[in-house]
């Protein structure tokens, strides 16, 4: 008993620190805020039910991960949606970041596939190593890295240009 409230300390900790991370991640699948709250909301709960699954406390960020994307993915199923035309509006929700330096990007990278969406966002927003997105993602790091690279040539072409690396 005195490990699962151990390891519902962590994971609390854990949350607490990385929530906006969650947040945009969800957002980054539902394209809206208030269901982007509802899938972290979910995903949340379902981390703090299932805790006593987590084996190894060090990988609580990837098991956390595995969680959110889940519920993000879980969502576009029950609603069918997959949205690849939707503009971002003008509060970009990663318009600090490095790589969003336009929405053009931005448009581009919510028009990939979810598998490659995930693993970009993962990458470069969440500045994840591909061993930990590989975790995140169940694939192995073969998978990640032909998957990112395969996106980043779809970005390249959707975008026009050679300077997106």
């Amino acid at each position: 008993m005195q490990q699962i409230d151990s390891k519902l300390d962590i994971l609390k900790k854990y949350i607490l620190s990385d929530q906006n991370k969650f947040y945009r991640l969800a957002y980054s699948y539902t394209k809206n805020s208030d269901e982007a709250a509802d899938v972290v909301q979910e995903a949340i709960c379902k981390a703090i039910e299932k805790v006593n699954t987590l084996r190894k406390i060090e990988y609580v960020k990837t098991w956390f991960y595995r969680i959110l994307i889940n519920e993000s993915l879980n969502y576009i199923r029950k609603n069918k949606r997959y949205i690849q035309d939707e503009r971002i509006s003008d509060n970009a929700i990663y318009e600090d970041k490095d790589i969003a330096q336009s929405y053009t990007v931005l448009n581009a990278i919510f028009g990939l596939e979810p598998k490659m969406r995930t693993i970009v966002i993962l990458r470069y927003y969440e500045d994840m190593k591909l061993t930990e997105i590989a975790k995140v993602t169940s694939c192995n790091v073969n998978t990640v890295k032909s998957r990112l690279y395969k996106a980043l040539d779809l970005l390249k072409v959707s975008i026009g240009g050679d300077d997106f690396e």
